[in-house]
């Protein structure tokens, strides 16, 4: 009786190549999701600040923070701009 000799390879390529692809994925839509985050983030500051309460300077970094956060990013922002700055 003779017995072959299980290669790891077999299992073990294809798991890599899989891995290696879904990492490339998510590294090409991380900018895509930031931008669309960044624009969101944006609308939502343009409206805050149409509602006259609290000014906020509608710039990348506070696009970014409110688009990511949401609400608790304006609210974040308007208490660190307005009373701890």
């Amino acid at each position: 009786m003779k017995f072959e000799m299980f290669d790891i390879g077999i299992i073990l390529g294809p798991l890599v190549g899989v891995a290696i692809i879904l990492v490339l994925v998510q590294l090409v839509s991380l900018p895509f999701w930031l931008l669309k985050n960044s624009v969101l983030g944006a609308i939502m500051l343009y409206l805050f600040n149409f509602l006259n309460v609290f000014a906020i300077k509608i710039t990348f970094i506070h696009c970014l923070i409110v688009g990511i956060f949401g609400v608790p990013g304006i609210i974040g922002l308007v208490i660190y701009l307005h009373f701890l700055k």
